[in-house]
């Protein structure tokens, strides 16, 4: 792995020099986009406005508008912005694990610890694990400043960075309904939801589709027209809801037998 950040983290004087790595990948199938006319490649190319000239990488620079022209930013400006939050993963202060809604998870980095910051690494990770907490932190990666959460993944320190509020839309501008449900039909969504409860297995889950449609490329590179798997996606009516329960439960209790 490469490392995406190099910093340190802190909390209260504690000092850890640490470097942040990607804890995630994404496994979608590269594919290309193409004129359906003739199966060439697409491409993007960055081109002058004014000129309809391709401008090249190393001609290009950021600049933000500013009445009738730019204030062109150069990299330091934006390290200086806040050269803290640029260099240091800053713990504020430390919560339980259950008070963060999943919501506002977005990706997880883990930290490894650079030279010198051994002990203090393992300092605060056997902290952590002791105590059950997770560090809020903020810090400055790739010209943003990240909400985050520092926890501990398998014996290794894990940055969860997570979303602002005012990142989070107001789940009130949703058209949600307000029909009745019977008593009954709760209590057997209740039986059924501890039917299927069980302890959570991460091993147990496998991302299927690139699978299964790196399975359909294949076909129909050889000229076979590929499996579709049937699925019926009918909408439960407000009157089958018991009917469909009851079934559930049965078919939870068979499966168990």
């Amino acid at each position: 792995m490469r490392s995406i950040w190099n910093g340190s983290i802190s909390f209260g004087l504690v000092s850890i020099p640490v470097k942040l790595y990607s804890g995630s990948e994404d496994r979608r199938i590269d594919l290309d986009m193409l004129d359906k006319n003739d199966h060439a490649r697409i491409r993007y190319k960055r081109v002058n406005e004014d000129t309809g000239k391709e401008v090249e990488w190393k001609d290009i620079v950021k600049g933000y508008k500013k009445d009738d022209g730019y204030v062109i930013l150069e990299k330091e400006d934006f390290d200086q912005a806040n050269m803290k939050k640029t260099k240091t993963i800053d713990i504020e202060e430390f919560i339980d694990e259950d008070e963060v809604a999943d919501v506002l998870f977005k990706k997880p980095y883990f930290l490894e610890p650079q030279k010198e910051g051994g002990k203090s690494y393992n300092l605060l990770l056997q902290a952590l694990k002791k105590t059950g907490k997770l560090g809020v932190a903020t810090f400055v990666m790739r010209q943003k400043e990240h909400l985050s959460l520092v926890g501990i993944y398998r014996d290794a320190l894990v940055l969860h960075v997570i979303r602002f509020e005012d990142e989070i839309r107001n789940p009130g501008e949703l058209k949600l309904t307000k029909t009745k449900v019977k008593a009954k039909e709760v209590d057997m969504a209740v039986s059924l939801i501890e039917q299927y409860t069980s302890d959570f297995d991460f091993k147990k889950y496998k991302d299927i589709y690139n699978d299964q449609l790196m399975k359909i490329i294949e076909s129909k590179a050889t000229g076979k027209k590929p499996k579709v798997e049937e699925y019926d996606s009918e909408p439960t009516q407000a009157d089958d809801l018991m009917a469909k329960l009851k079934a559930s439960l049965e078919k939870k209790k068979s499966k168990a037998s």
